[in-house]
């Protein structure tokens, strides 16, 4: 009865930083600080006439000010794309290890053609990283198979690919944390500008119908106040959605180069091992 044998080599935990997992705090964070930059910074007094928040603005952070209660919660989510794109940063920098990915997938396929696997390893040592973890679980599956006697030589190829993409799986969460966040707020930011737009303009029609007269100057006021929180909104989505892009563009580059690599292990294998009798 045949049994059931399990993965080959796990990939080793990555080192380094990688990544906050509660991003809700980070959030909270993000909201106490536009909070404070809303009620202490927008809204000092010397921003209005006689120092009434309910009188004339005297420069733009008054007017972003009247923009009302939406204008923290725009801010937050832009202070959060902001913070996140750091985090991301800091973690993927870390994912992608000490040297440059390019010379060190050249290097490695290289090493792993000429069946220098110890080289390859060394490599992988000095690199550290997500992709480094990966390669040397592909190596000592590599290694393992070797020593495997019985088993088909098309059955050791798909174990080594096998133990390759579990490695690989290991380390995507790692590489894709916080970011349906940073895509979350690609529309949040915008929509979330509308309905300040659209509050705005009806706090101002309001007020306009209660004087009973075509005030004109009360009506582009109120327009230019609302118009903030779309501006705002706007900026907050433009953000976010060059940094989901950025780092998603960086994900691909590097599982690129990990299929890159695990296909040269695979097909080094495969060419130097005859088939068992």
């Amino acid at each position: 009865m045949a049994t059931t044998q399990k993965s080959t080599a796990p990939a080793k935990k990555s080192s380094g930083f990688q990544g906050i997992k509660g991003a809700f705090w980070i959030i909270v964070v993000c909201f106490i600080i536009a909070v404070c930059i809303y009620n202490f910074v927008l809204g000092n007094p010397a921003n209005f006439e006689n120092g009434d928040r309910g009188a004339h603005t005297l420069n733009m952070l008054g007017t972003i000010y009247k923009g009302g209660v939406v204008v923290p919660v725009i801010h937050t989510l832009l202070l959060t794309v902001i913070a996140l794109s750091v985090e991301r940063w800091l973690a993927l920098k870390s994912a992608f290890g000490k040297k440059s990915l390019a010379k060190f997938t050249a290097s490695v396929k290289e090493a792993i053609k000429g069946n220098d696997f110890d080289k390859a390893q060394n490599l992988c040592d000095e690199m550290k990283g997500s992709v480094a973890n990966v390669v040397s679980a592909s190596i000592a599956a590599y290694k393992e198979m070797e020593q495997t006697k019985g088993v088909k030589k098309a059955q050791k190829v798909a174990k080594i690919q096998q133990a390759h993409e579990e490695a690989t799986q290991l380390e995507m969460p790692t590489l894709q944390m916080n970011l349906p966040i940073i895509a979350t707020i690609v529309t949040l930011g915008t929509l979330t500008g509308l309905l300040g737009t659209v509050t705005g303009m009806i706090k101002s029609f309001a007020a306009l119908a209660a004087g009973g007269g075509g005030d004109s100057l009360k009506l582009s006021e109120g327009i230019s106040e609302a118009l903030i929180n779309t501006a705002f909104g706007i900026a907050t989505s433009w953000c976010a959605v060059i940094a989901y892009n950025y780092f998603t563009n960086k994900i691909d580059k590097l599982t690129y180069a990990l299929d890159e690599v695990g296909y040269t292990i695979a097909q080094t294998y495969e060419a130097n091992h005859e088939e068992e009798a």
